[in-house]
C-alpha cells in the first residue's frame, strides 16, 4: 500500500546544528571583530577537516568552484583537459573560466564515471590534465588513471564533491592525484552553508595556493600573482565546527537508509545499482538508481513524475549532459553518458528519513 506524503519528501537535507551553540560561536566572532582573513574557526575547521580526511594539507574556500578554480591555476594546466560529460556544469565551467579547452571522454556504465579505457583515445600534444569526478562518492579508477597520467606526463585533479569521507582500502580519497576538490555546499553530507576546500599531497604548492585564494598578496603592499578573493568566512567556519560533530551519526542513518533501498529495489527487475567494490568505504552522499525501461516498463521520467504525484522530489542527476548544452557545441559522441543519464534518478537520502518512508518511496516505484 502506497501513501501520498503531506510534507515534501527531497532529495536532501542539510544538516543543522543547535542554534544556541551556533549563536555562542557567534558572540566569540562579534566580540572579536575578525569575519573573514583566516580567523580562528577558518584555522580550527582546517586543522579538524586534515584529521577527518587524513590528509598532509588542506586549504579552505567559500565555496567549491572557487576551490576548482584555484586548482587549476596552481598547477598551471594549458591547452586541453579531459574530463567527464556526466558532471556538475561546474567541473567543466572551471576550465573554461581558467582559459582551457574541456575534452570530454565517455563514462563507465557500472561505475558512472570517467572509463580510463577511453582517455588515451582523447590525448593530444595540447592535453595538460586529466580532471575526474569521483561520481556520486564512488572512486574513479585511480590506479589506471595515475598511470595514464604517467605515461604522458599529465597532472590529475579529482572533483571530491561527493566523496567527503570515501576511502580506497586504507587509503582516503584526499591523498590521490596532484589535488583533489571537495564542495561544502548544503546539500553535502558535511557543509558549511556554502564553502569548499582543497587537499594535496606537494607541500610546495601551499604557497601558491595560498596565494591564489588571497588576491595574490604575499603581505601588506606585495602582490605576487593574480589570485582572487577564496577566503571562507569565520561565518561558514562556525557552523562547519558544529556540523562535522554530527557527520559520523547521520552515515550511520544513510548506511541503513542504503541496506533498506537495496533491499527492496533488488527485487524488481530492470533497476540497477552504481557499482561499489567491497574494498570502497562509500561516502553516502547520494543514492542513485538506474531504470532501464524496457526490463523496468517505464521510464525513469515516469517514475521521476509519479513520484512527485506522492509529493516525493528525486533528481535526475545529471541531466541534460554537460555535452548536451549548445555552450560545449552539444556533442553527442558519449554513448554511455548519453545513456546513462536518461536512466540515473537519485531518491532521498538523508537521515531523518523513517524506515517507513523509505518503504513507502520504493512501494510507489515497484507498485
Amino acid at each position: 500500500m502506497t501513501y501520498k506524503f503531506k510534507t515534501p519528501i527531497y532529495i536532501t537535507k542539510p544538516l543543522i546544528p543547535n542554534k544556541y551553540e551556533y549563536y555562542s560561536l557567534l558572540d566569540d566572532i562579534f566580540n572579536s571583530k575578525i569575519l573573514s582573513n583566516n580567523g580562528l574557526n577558518v584555522i580550527k575547521l582546517e586543522l579538524s577537516l586534515k584529521t577527518v580526511l587524513n590528509v598532509p594539507n588542506l586549504r579552505l574556500f567559500n565555496n567549491g568552484t572557487t576551490a576548482l578554480l584555484v586548482a587549476i591555476k596552481a598547477l598551471h594546466l594549458s591547452g586541453e583537459v579531459i574530463t567527464t560529460p556526466f558532471t556538475f556544469p561546474a567541473t567543466p565551467h572551471s576550465l573554461m573560466w581558467n582559459g582551457l579547452k574541456p575534452v570530454f571522454c565517455d563514462i563507465n556504465e557500472q561505475t558512472m564515471n570517467i572509463n580510463p579505457d577511453e582517455i588515451e583515445k582523447h590525448i593530444t600534444n595540447k592535453t595538460s590534465a586529466i580532471l575526474a569526478v569521483h561520481t556520486f562518492g564512488t572512486p574513479c579508477l585511480t590506479l589506471s588513471i595515475k598511470e595514464i597520467a604517467k605515461k604522458y606526463n599529465l597532472k590529475i585533479i579529482y572533483d571530491s564533491a561527493h566523496a567527503f569521507m570515501t576511502k580506497i582500502g586504507n587509503v582516503d580519497i584526499g591523498n590521490l592525484g596532484d589535488i583533489s576538490m571537495f564542495s561544502f555546499h548544503p546539500t553535502k553530507l558535511f557543509h558549511t552553508a556554502e564553502g569548499g576546500a582543497l587537499t594535496y599531497m606537494d607541500d610546495s604548492l601551499t604557497q601558491e595556493i595560498e596565494l591564489l585564494r588571497n588576491f595574490g598578496i604575499k603581505e601588506e603592499g606585495i602582490i605576487l600573482s593574480d589570485g582572487i578573493n577564496g577566503k571562507m568566512n569565520e561565518l561558514q567556519a562556525s557552523l562547519g565546527l558544529l556540523v562535522l560533530n554530527m557527520v559520523n551519526e547521520e552515515r550511520l542513518k544513510r548506511m541503513n537508509i542504503d541496506k533498506l533501498y537495496r533491499e527492496m529495489l533488488s527485487k524488481k527487475e530492470g533497476i540497477y545499482f552504481q557499482f561499489l567494490p567491497n574494498f570502497i568505504t562509500p561516502s553516502y552522499q547520494y543514492f542513485p538508481i538506474r531504470i532501464k525501461e524496457k526490463e523496468f516498463g517505464k521510464s525513469r521520467d515516469f517514475i521521476y513524475n509519479k513520484l512527485k504525484e506522492y509529493n516525493v522530489f528525486s533528481r535526475k542527476y545529471f541531466y541534460p549532459l554537460c555535452t548536451d548544452f549548445s555552450y560545449y557545441n552539444g556533442s553527442k559522441d558519449f554513448p554511455v553518458a548519453q545513456k546513462v543519464s536518461n536512466e540515473v534518478l537519485c531518491l532521498p537520502f538523508y537521515g531523518e528519513l523513517t524506515n517507513d518512508d523509505i518503504i513507502n518511496i520504493c512501494n510507489i516505484i515497484l507498485e
